[in-house]
């Protein structure tokens, strides 16, 4: 790295200049919207003002320029200064911060990619740094670039675990191209923050986690110049600096108070704005963003395909997690883009074929599903990666809204669920995914995969690979029968009749372990001379509502769904919200009404009212 130079203190001044400009610019976009967190952002100018305009090398004319240093606001309140310094930088007009938080403007209240220049929506505090962590993985081991990664964390959001999840991650992997600033302004929105101004407590609690630490004064500028500075000599540690900051920085009668956290100046706001005037030398500043350096490969991640062909058997006995191992590391031969993540479960979702495979793209997150999702929605950032995120489906709830998160991010992460329901068997319900249909359903853009044999696994992993926004493959663990030839063609949103005759009298709907239950109830049925269609979803959403009704008139209205699933938001819920609206039809939802408990799977089931013995009773009934 290059020595340091200290700006000159032509330009030191117009820093602070700048970080007052900044304070002005938040102050009056949250007095034109009337609500918003001034002193929030008074806290953290000078930090903002040294990054955007001595740091950070990045292009106004390409704000995500894939070469350029990357800035996740971790503390999305604090948005109208990261407005303010894009604004300052020439990217817009500052009159148009005046139309903070309107309907007509993509200037939120917190952060969101509809803006040209955010990566990551913020806001719902403590995911920052996992998605900067991801991003600067993918920098030092993917692009193996020299961009780095910078990310404003408040003191109050590092409470949250996943801070510290990410805290661990960034330092075992040894991720020197990332820098945390702690914005540590003492208090909170109803309280002042645990450690207040323990700056020690801080220091020695980042130094144990692996980080290159800084305690300064985060509002001189020069200080915060030279750190920023030491952090690029640095070699494999990431580094934090803890800023000592305060509150509603250089405004009067509101620094350091409790009481003004999400409000803004109201009638203070004048005198507020001529006292931070007094204090600038010049409101002619010539800082310019500083240039990008860095270069990165080119990355084509279109129109993904599996590089090797589907060599199953028909009836042959694999289970869908298997199949989805499988084809990731086929995907991976084909594109060297795509990469896997897990957390410590990768012999038993099978993410371990990719690992064995393609060892570089691996990356092990250990047993921290929040940074795990953060993680892989940062590698998935400006296109750089295909990410597809393994656990077991139960444990993708503990990151419910880092995935919501995501989708507000417009992000195109995959997330694989293993061992889902009661057919899980012995391990109990703790382990069981009885919630995830629910849950994955209810992101917004997101498409559910819930494949019911390995030719179908393999081809949504294909399919997901070429899909936007949030995806969602649910694997099962127990075997099942291969249904289809491989060269069966795969459509999310297109379900597969997979049993008919002209004298089917109910139409019955499984997915996986439950589509194998109604084909052996079918078998026990015909016995009796008594005829049921069957249908495999493929995917819960988008619904093939138009293949499912048409199957449910020919067979006099009637239908069973069965899942392995709660009752609520799952397949159930799926087809009756799909068919609200039809008159003369008629569902019976077979599903888990109850916590579980352990056992072996055919007795789960049985006793959980899903088995084939079940349906069988069911279509009875329904006759």
């Amino acid at each position: 790295m290059t020595d340091y130079h200290r700006p000159d203190s032509k330009t030191m001044q117009s820093l602070r200049d700048m970080a007052n400009q900044l304070r002005i610019d938040s102050i009056n976009a949250t007095q034109a919207s009337n609500s918003g967190h001034p002193t929030s952002c008074a806290s953290a100018a000078e930090i903002m003002s040294v990054l955007f305009f001595n740091v950070m090398r990045y292009s106004k004319e390409f704000p995500r320029d894939p070469r350029s240093d990357r800035f996740v606001m971790s503390k999305g309140h604090a948005a109208p200064i990261l407005y303010a310094a894009w604004a300052e930088a020439g990217l817009f007009p500052r009159e148009d911060l005046l139309n903070l938080r309107k309907l007509s403007s993509d200037l939120e209240g917190h952060p969101t990619p509809r803006l040209n220049f955010i990566d990551v929506a913020t806001g719902s505090l403590g995911q920052g740094l996992s998605v900067a962590a991801g991003m600067a993985y993918t920098g030092k081991y993917f692009d193996k670039s020299d961009y780095r990664v910078y990310c404003l964390v408040g003191d109050g959001e590092s409470a949250e675990g996943s801070i510290w999840e990410a805290l661990s991650f960034a330092s075992h992997y040894k991720l020197d191209n990332l820098v945390a600033v702690f914005d540590v302004n003492r208090l909170g929105q109803s309280d002042p923050a645990m450690l207040q101004h323990d700056m020690g407590v801080y220091e020695a609690r980042l130094k144990a986690f692996g980080w290159n630490t800084y305690v300064v004064d985060g509002h001189d500028v020069e200080t915060l110049c030279k750190t920023f500075h030491d952090a690029t000599t640095c070699k494999d540690k990431p580094t934090c600096i803890l800023a000592k900051t305060f509150k509603g920085k250089g405004c009067p009668e509101i620094e350091d108070l409790m009481n003004w956290h999400g409000k803004p100046l109201g009638a203070k706001a004048d005198k507020v704005i001529n006292e931070i005037q007094k204090n600038m030398k010049s409101q002619s500043m010539s800082l310019r963003p500083q240039a990008i350096t860095a270069s990165v490969p080119d990355v084509d991640i279109t129109n993904i395909k599996l590089a090797d062909p589907l060599k199953y058997e028909m009836g042959q006995q694999v289970a869908t997690r298997l199949a989805y191992g499988e084809a990731l590391a086929s995907l991976g031969k084909n594109n060297p883009r795509v990469v896997a993540l897990d957390g410590d479960t990768k012999n038993s979702t099978f993410s371990d074929k990719f690992r064995v495979a393609h060892p570089d793209r691996y990356i092990e997150c250990y047993i921290a599903e929040q940074n795990l999702v953060g993680v892989g929605i940062g590698c998935a950032t400006r296109d750089r990666n295909v990410v597809f995120c393994s656990t077991f489906a139960a444990f993708f709830s503990r990151a419910f809204d880092q995935i919501r998160m995501g989708a507000i991010s417009q992000t195109n992460a995959n997330f694989a669920g293993s061992h889902a329901g009661i057919s899980i068997g012995e391990d109990g319900p703790s382990q069981m995914a009885l919630e995830d249909l629910s849950m994955f359903r209810s992101i917004p853009g997101s498409t559910v995969f819930y494949p019911s044999d390995a030719v179908s696994t393999q081809r949504a992993v294909e399919l997901a690979a070429n899909t936007k926004g949030v995806c969602f493959i649910r694997t099962s663990r127990p075997n099942v029968p291969v249904i289809y030839s491989n060269d069966e063609v795969f459509e999310a949103g297109k379900a597969k009749v997979v049993r008919k005759s002209d004298k089917d009298q109910v139409t019955v709907i499984g997915c996986c372990v439950t589509l194998k239950e109604a084909m052996l109830a079918a078998d026990k049925l015909a016995i009796d001379g008594v005829n049921i269609r069957i249908i495999d979803p493929f995917t819960l959403k988008p619904f093939d509502k138009d293949t499912v009704l048409a199957n449910a008139r020919e067979t006099g209205g009637k239908i069973i769904t069965v899942e392995d699933h709660y009752s609520e938001g799952g397949l159930g819920d799926t087809v009756a919200g799909a068919l609200c609206e039809e008159e003369d039809i008629t569902i019976r939802k077979l599903a888990v009404t109850e916590i579980p408990r352990s056992g072996k799977p055919a007795e789960l089931m049985e006793k959980y009212g899903i088995s084939a013995n079940c349906i069988v009773k069911a279509v009875n009934q329904a006759l």
